[in-house]
């Protein structure tokens, strides 16, 4: 199996993600009115399909790299899973013992917990051996401005959308599209440092 440039894995991730936001936005409301308990449980999970896409390109990705880069993504990976699993437990004891009311709905927000982790703490380690979280040198834009834009555009939506959307998807579209955004200005920021280090 050949290995994806950087383009192409940005581009099927975008359209994984879109596809991902489209359900949450169009399909995911219908949940709620099925009446039918096998119907209910497939709207439920069409969404999970371009995740698990995702998660299979990260995979390839992984597998076709250097033995360099697969010890960076172990190492995130394994930081992730003990950060998000210690917080689980923190959770987990916590609701059991009244003090927090949590119901199924925070499950949600494990796997976005972890993706958010292992970036951070992949990025680490790669700083650690000399490297970066990117491969900037086949991208088609800059990582900032791709997260930028998809921001951008997650806000613009909720926006001229606002009145035709509940709580939930207006929630969903306000808080992936400021995160993105905000995503894209750290790292921003974070390239205008380094180039400012080089040229001294």
């Amino acid at each position: 199996m050949s290995r994806l440039s950087q383009k192409q894995y940005e581009w099927r991730v975008l359209v994984a993600m879109g596809f991902y936001t489209a359900c949450m936005l169009l399909e995911w409301p219908l949940v709620r009115t099925a009446a039918s308990l096998p119907v209910k449980c497939l709207l439920a999970l069409v969404p999970v399909v371009p995740v698990v896409y995702v998660i299979a390109l990260l995979a390839r990705r992984i597998r076709a790299s250097d033995e360099l880069e697969q010890q960076t993504h172990l190492i995130g990976l394994g930081i992730a899973t003990a950060v998000v699993g210690v917080l689980s437990l923190i959770g987990g004891f916590l609701s059991t013992a009244n003090v927090l009311k949590l119901d199924g709905s925070i499950l949600i927000w494990v796997f976005p917990g972890l993706m958010l982790c292992y970036g951070v703490a992949r990025w680490r380690v790669a700083r650690r051996y000399g490297g970066g979280m990117f491969c900037e040198s086949d991208s088609a834009l800059a990582k900032h401005a791709s997260f930028i834009i998809a921001g951008g555009v997650l806000l613009l939506a909720a926006w001229l959308c606002r009145s035709t959307l509940d709580a939930l998807r207006l929630g969903f579209l306000c808080g992936t599209g400021a995160g993105l955004l905000g995503l894209g200005v750290v790292l921003a920021i974070a390239q205008r440092r380094r180039r400012g280090q080089v040229g001294e």
